[in-house]
């Protein structure tokens, strides 16, 4: 089995960026998905049959891929906005 996890974000979307792709139903800041499936086919149909994400756009964005046969680290996330005069 395997994680497969999308990430898509329009925090910095501009008039530009129109052909950037809209992975969730509805209207997003930012958008995460991960499903745990066999294989890709099966993870984009599980998605498809949820009904809130458009798989042909989730088909334009290279998932993540975990293999789940060895310890890992799975999830980590570091915020790179540094706090306005924070004294650390």
């Amino acid at each position: 089995m395997y994680l497969f996890i999308w990430r898509h974000s329009k925090h910095f979307s501009s008039w530009s960026m129109l052909d950037e792709p809209h992975i969730y139903r509805e209207n997003y800041l930012r958008a995460d998905v991960t499903v745990l499936a066999p294989y890709l086919e099966e993870a984009l149909a599980i998605l498809a049959r949820s009904g809130d994400w458009n798989v042909d756009e989730l088909q334009r964005v290279r998932p993540e891929i975990i293999p789940l046969d060895e310890s890992r680290i799975v999830i980590s996330h570091v915020d790179g906005r540094e706090a306005a005069g924070a004294d650390f």
